[in-house]
């Protein structure tokens, strides 16, 4: 079925160009120049994700995440912004992604294949540390107390639940949580989900990161 997003941006030349790449990967797409029309435009289209410039001329994507998020519609950010602090704040708010500008058309498309497919499918329930995974329902507990996770940062948890005591390199969790090179991801988007997972788990998990290399989960 055909996938529609709702895309909001306000800058002619980098709309053009991911309308006409969205539309050759098959989707469907509704750009708006602003937030009011972006309102005018949810309130008659179901859209399955929106792609989202973070500064618009009359209001901030915030305001259409919001929405979206109360519809389980995954939003991905497109900005200039570039602070860690933004990033993770808007990571914890339930942002599937954030793209900072400038980016790659070939990395914003895979992040969109990525938010869109969800989850992935694994079974069973897998213990790390004081983690509790239940892959068939997409659950993580510490303690038996449920942790909210970001769809990224699930992902990332499973790849050190998979390889404990493995000295994962950033290129390697690049690959496995993006499935293209390393080269297309911003280098500090690892680095801002070990944080919140570092957050969120805090003494429950232990991730050691290795100088110059990567991470590891024993």
């Amino acid at each position: 079925m055909e996938k529609h997003i709702l895309f909001v941006e306000d800058d002619a030349s980098i709309a053009s160009g991911l309308i006409y790449a969205m539309e050759q990967e098959g989707y469907k797409v509704t750009h708006c120049k602003n937030v009011s029309a972006a309102f005018e435009r949810m309130e008659d289209i179901p859209f399955d994700l929106a792609l989202l410039d973070m500064q618009l001329s009359d209001g901030v994507g915030k305001e259409i995440a919001q929405v979206m998020k109360a519809e389980q519609v995954p939003v991905i950010y497109l900005t200039v912004v570039d602070d860690e602090d933004e990033i993770v704040g808007a990571l914890e708010d339930g942002a599937a992604d954030y793209i900072t500008k400038p980016f790659r058309l070939r990395e914003v498309l895979v992040r969109i294949k990525k938010s869109l497919q969800g989850e992935p499918e694994t079974a069973g329930v897998l213990k790390l540390g004081g983690v509790s995974i239940d892959a068939d329902a997409g659950k993580v507990f510490v303690r038996g107390n449920p942790v909210t996770l970001t769809a990224l940062e699930y992902r990332l948890l499973l790849i050190f639940a998979e390889n404990q005591g493995i000295l994962m390199t950033r290129e390697q969790l690049l690959e496995r949580i993006w499935d293209i090179g390393g080269d297309f991801v911003e280098d500090n988007t690892l680095t801002v989900y070990v944080k919140r997972l570092r957050q969120k788990l805090q003494d429950a998990l232990s991730i050691t990161t290795v100088r110059g290399i990567g991470y590891r989960v024993d």
